[in-house]
């Protein structure tokens, strides 16, 4: 990519500023940064091929007058990213950012297939092994994923989350193989997006089974019991469930019962603890809180399904909420409540 404007961002400036130096002194400013930091800069040094001596000459005024020299190197590319890398945390650690780089930018040939209809994209992946389905949603965004996840068949599911969480560092070669198989199979071009920060894990699986509908979630997570017990476990211990409500904060949980009828709540609230009856009683209305207790004393019996369904209602708000940032589920002790 070549660089012949000024609208750069932070990790821009600082990539193309360690470009200047030479790879000593750039080792030393690069060893200042976090492994997760370098991989950024990493990554832009690889796309700024060629920086137009007066952008480069805009940036460094900007940090410092004085250090303007006059002579800029204006060339980036893998092989100075690679020796600034192995210059600042040695040659072991500086493969090993190297080649998260390379995956998560090899992984931005996906993007075509975030737009791609879900019955679009099961023609795609007919015939395809699993690990390579599983290679695919890890990259793509949660929400897509996770829509793609229910469209594909109910034996498949608990495979493809065990092979997610289970997944290590892929090939680059390898993705940008897949991507370009099943771009020509697609026929479309690729579009921009932001490069996911994860690929492959169990923090991955959990953000597309957190959007998937409590069928989905049931079904995967049943399925896992049964391939890997232990690793449906630590699923389970990450999910948003009804109990962590006891753990949201209370202007947050009042952000969550806002748009949920007390209805609902009194069919969620059968059969609680009572430290889940306090929390969400304590954080509605004094109004909804007096049809919550009429619709609690009604006595008509209730299916456990019906309970379940309510409680999924207030759990998707929940999960809605913090997938946008906008409420933090806070544990400290790893103990949960138990219905």
């Amino acid at each position: 990519m070549s660089v012949t404007d000024t609208a750069l961002t932070g990790v821009q400036k600082a990539a193309l500023l360690l470009m200047q130096l030479d790879t000593e002194r750039a080792a030393k400013v690069m060893q200042q940064f976090s492994e997760a930091e370098a991989e950024e800069i990493t990554a832009e040094i690889v796309r700024l091929r060629r920086v137009d001596p007066a952008v480069a000459d805009a940036v460094i005024s900007e940090l410092h007058d004085s250090t303007i020299t006059g002579r800029f190197r204006s060339r980036g590319g893998k092989d100075v990213a690679t020796g600034l890398l192995e210059a600042s945390f040695g040659s072991e650690r500086a493969a090993g950012v190297m080649s998260r780089v390379e995956s998560t930018m090899a992984g931005q040939q996906f993007e075509f297939l975030e737009t791609v209809e879900d019955p679009h994209l099961l023609q795609l992946f007919e015939g395809e092994h699993p690990q390579t389905i599983a290679l695919v949603l890890a990259h793509l965004r949660p929400e897509r994923a996770s829509g793609a996840l229910a469209a594909l068949p109910d034996h498949l599911r608990p495979q493809l989350a065990r092979r997610i969480a289970t997944m290590g560092p892929p090939s680059p070669e390898a993705v940008s193989i897949i991507a370009e198989a099943l771009k020509q199979r697609a026929g479309a071009a690729a579009s921009s997006r932001e490069p996911a920060d994860t690929v492959g894990g169990v923090a991955p699986l959990v953000e597309i089974i957190n959007r998937a509908d409590k069928r989905i979630e049931t079904a995967v997570l049943e399925g896992l019991d049964r391939l890997d017990p232990e690793l449906a476990e630590e699923v389970r211990a990450r999910l948003l469930t009804f109990a962590d409500v006891v753990h949201v904060a209370d202007l947050d949980m009042q952000q969550v019962l806002r748009g949920i009828d007390p209805a609902t709540l009194a069919i969620a609230l059968r059969g609680a603890a009572s430290a889940i009856t306090d929390k969400i009683t304590a954080n509605i209305s004094a109004r909804n809180r007096e049809i919550l207790e009429e619709e609690s004393a009604r006595p008509v019996r209730l299916r456990a399904s019906q309970v379940e369904d309510a409680r999924a209602e207030v759990v998707l708000a929940m999960r809605s909420l913090e997938a946008s940032g906008d409420l933090v589920v806070v544990r400290g002790s790893e103990d949960r409540y138990v219905d």
